[in-house]
């Protein structure tokens, strides 16, 4: 029997989505099962009818909705024209990532769950539902859940027996191969960048618009327990349009002290010129990471040096360790029985990838670049509303930014790495410009400017409210107006 290949879609708002698609890839490939990786709207729906083996992974957002990369996917699966025989080739399994906290806990989980039977499909395992609530996470929902559709994945579609499966404590091959330069290539600093202060297309994620700072002035009293921040953007040379309640993207950095002690850490020269080479054909370029690149770049621009690491993280740092103890405590942590141990170092204290590596330094010291881009994740971007009107400030963008800053049982305080990475930019100091681009936002303002409104922020912010302001104030309405902040 041929074995069919497994294909992953994901949906996710944060990334968690894909981070766990990125895992379930690595199980099926440690058992040579071939595997395929996208994201729910980048994937071409209407061949779905041709696929035998399928997981979803999707994130639920807000009160019960689907993230923004799986819409136009939900959309199309729930069109009432589709047949109920038009999935009945395909087997397939639902995994869900929620938040008991919330009333519609993993309700698009579900909901895709049941469509999918509607139209033929045949269920594998019934939907795993994990918990962020839960003490251990969603691992506590998502370990068990997994082990049961690796036996029913293999029982219905078994591995030749001359293909064994990779033992856990070998690192299977990256996805990379990191070509070092010994030359720089004659080629301009503004296309080593993927962003453009003047692209010729409307800024997006792969190519984002080089914003200058014009202002960075803290709104809140300095007494005050939060720093919170008005910044304004200059979009003049942009194709840049946006109305109140749209929603600004920005890509943040790490520190330039962060990336020089992972640089130290890894032994990894930050100005040495790479080319990177897939290893396998068919896989997709890193998005967004310029080629060729510096370890500079790479390691401020792109790796997530700053976040908690996951599960995964420990799993294959442990593969990677040739120092006992090292090894020996990272094999403990990627462990079922290391799980509460795991929570409370990491997890609990909120301990960033680059102090787990400061934590095991023979280790950090020993990782291939070639693993870079398999260990960490890359940088995602944030979102923040809008908080100015086109109309009361021409080619100029404003967010409002609560740097966020807070206390475990750690020395050194926790950082939101955008807020205070954007907090830190000074435009006295010369140019500074920040990677952004825009997209509409889920809050829609009436198009009439004089229909009397109530806004109510719970918890959410001013932002959208003052841009809606000040948009009604320019169109010279000044009045009808209500305003009820409840945080």
């Amino acid at each position: 029997m041929q074995v069919p290949q497994l294909l992953v879609l994901f949906g996710s708002q944060t990334g968690t989505a894909q981070d766990e698609a990125e895992r379930l890839a690595r199980e099926a490939r440690r058992r040579r099962l071939g595997c395929r990786v996208q994201a729910l709207d980048s994937y071409a729906v209407a061949n779905l009818i041709r696929e035998p083996l399928v997981v979803f992974v999707c994130a639920t957002t807000g009160q019960g909705d689907p993230p923004d990369n799986m819409k136009n996917f939900w959309r199309f699966i729930f069109r009432k024209s589709l047949l109920s025989t038009s999935l009945c080739q395909m087997d397939f399994a639902v995994l869900g990532l929620g938040d008991s906290s919330y009333a519609k806990f993993n309700f698009v989980a579900k909901k895709l769950h049941r469509r999918l039977l509607q139209l033929g499909g045949n269920a594998l395992l019934p939907p795993c539902l994990g918990d962020d609530q839960h003490e251990l996470g969603p691992d506590a929902a998502i370990d068990p859940w997994l082990e049961d559709l690796w036996k029913k994945i293999l029982g219905l579609y078994p591995v030749p027996l001359d293909f064994p499966e990779i033992p856990r404590g070998v690192p299977l091959p990256s996805k990379f191969i990191f070509q070092f330069l010994q030359e720089v290539p004659s080629v301009g600093a503004e296309e080593l960048n993927t962003a453009s202060s003047a692209p010729q297309r409307p800024p997006s994620e792969l190519q984002p618009f080089l914003a200058p700072v014009v202002t960075n002035q803290r709104v809140t009293g300095p007494q005050h327990f939060q720093d919170v921040r008005l910044i304004e953007f200059d979009i003049t040379d942009s194709s840049i349009s946006y109305a109140a309640g749209d929603v600004v993207f920005i890509m943040p950095s790490n520190s330039e002290t962060h990336t020089q002690q992972f640089c130290q850490l890894l032994c990894l020269d930050p100005k040495q010129l790479f080319m990177l080479k897939a290893r396998e054909p068919g896989v997709p370029y890193p998005p967004g990471l310029p080629q060729p690149c510096t370890v500079w770049q790479l390691v401020s621009q792109y790796l997530d040096i700053a976040s908690v690491p996951r599960r995964s993280f420990f799993e294959l740092l442990a593969c990677l360790s040739p120092h006992g103890l090292e090894r020996e405590k990272l094999l403990e942590f990627s462990s079922a029985r290391g799980q509460e141990e795991l929570w409370e170092y990491c997890n609990r204290p909120r301990r960033t990838i680059l102090e787990v590596l400061c934590d095991f330094p023979h280790t950090a010291a020993a990782i291939p670049p070639d693993y870079l881009l398999d260990l960490i994740p890359r940088i995602r971007p944030r979102a923040f509303s809008i908080a100015s009107s086109l109309l009361a400030h021409p080619r100029r963008l404003q967010i409002l930014v609560a740097v966020v800053q807070y206390r475990t049982r750690l020395k050194e305080p926790r950082r939101g790495l955008c807020s205070s990475w954007l907090a830190s930019l000074n435009p006295e100091q010369g140019l500074v410009q920040v990677p952004l681009w825009v997209r509409p936002g889920s809050l829609v303002f009436p198009e009439t400017p004089n229909t009397p409104i109530i806004m109510v922020g719970p918890g959410t912010g001013v932002a959208p409210f003052r841009a809606a302001i000040q948009e009604r104030v320019a169109h010279g309405q000044t009045a009808g107006s209500g305003l009820l902040l409840a945080d």
